[in-house]
């Protein structure tokens, strides 16, 4: 039988909208979220990342080496929000870069096509460095593997660690992360949504339940 792709649109209550590509299916149909629950608000955010701060500077001895690598779109701004707070710690100013992976995010969707870098930018040479990629959500593990792989096509790091906020289980690959900020149990009809200020105006990790055109 033929592949067939088509879009699949996931629309949060306020609006958001997501994308996530599907295949072997012959229809479009939007998916509609039901607001569940709110897992952190913005003090817990906080938290979570300055203890994840924490983490990376002992884990490291410091933050001689270290490179950060937010994940577009939200793994960016936390990987600044890392770096700010390791500059009030340690006093130093360490490089943030990002990663874009094309096509679509596997965080909705287990049939989504597995993403694949298509943009980095990072404004050192990383051969040698520790590279820390940040996240938002780790789901099946395939986003981080491109992100990965779009790391050692431009260099060859002393190590890569993985920083995430939150961790929804559900991994298909053996990548862990070293850093969480917290964990939550979900079904695979749930999708947490990570909101930061720079694309949603507000902090906050909530939790939603997925019906098609609102059935």
């Amino acid at each position: 039988m033929p592949v067939c792709r088509i879009m699949l649109r996931v629309i949060l209550p306020e609006g958001r909208i997501f994308f996530a590509i599907l295949r072997n299916a012959y229809r479009l149909e939007d998916v509609r979220m039901q607001f569940k629950a709110e897992i952190m608000d913005e003090s817990a955010v906080g938290r979570s990342l300055l203890r994840i701060t924490h983490e990376i500077i002992e884990r490291n001895r410091g933050t001689n080496g270290v490179v950060l690598l937010g994940i577009k779109r939200r793994g960016v701004p936390l990987a600044k929000r890392i770096a700010e707070n390791i500059k009030k710690f340690e006093g130093v100013d360490v490089t943030v870069g990002y990663i874009d992976l094309k096509l679509y995010r596997d965080d909705l969707s287990d049939q989504a096509e597995m993403p694949r870098a298509s943009d980095t930018e990072i404004p050192c040479e990383i051969t040698g460095k520790r590279v820390i990629i940040v996240d938002d959500v780790i789901y099946t593990g395939r986003t981080v593997r491109a992100a990965i792989e779009g790391v050692f096509a431009i260099g060859r790091p002393a190590c890569i660690q993985l920083a995430v906020l939150v961790d929804r289980g559900h991994r298909e690959l053996p990548i862990r992360p070293d850093f969480v900020g917290k964990n939550i149990p979900t079904s695979r009809t749930e999708v947490v949504a990570v909101c930061v200020p720079e694309f949603d105006g507000c902090t906050g990790v909530k939790l939603y339940d997925t019906s098609v055109n609102g059935k």
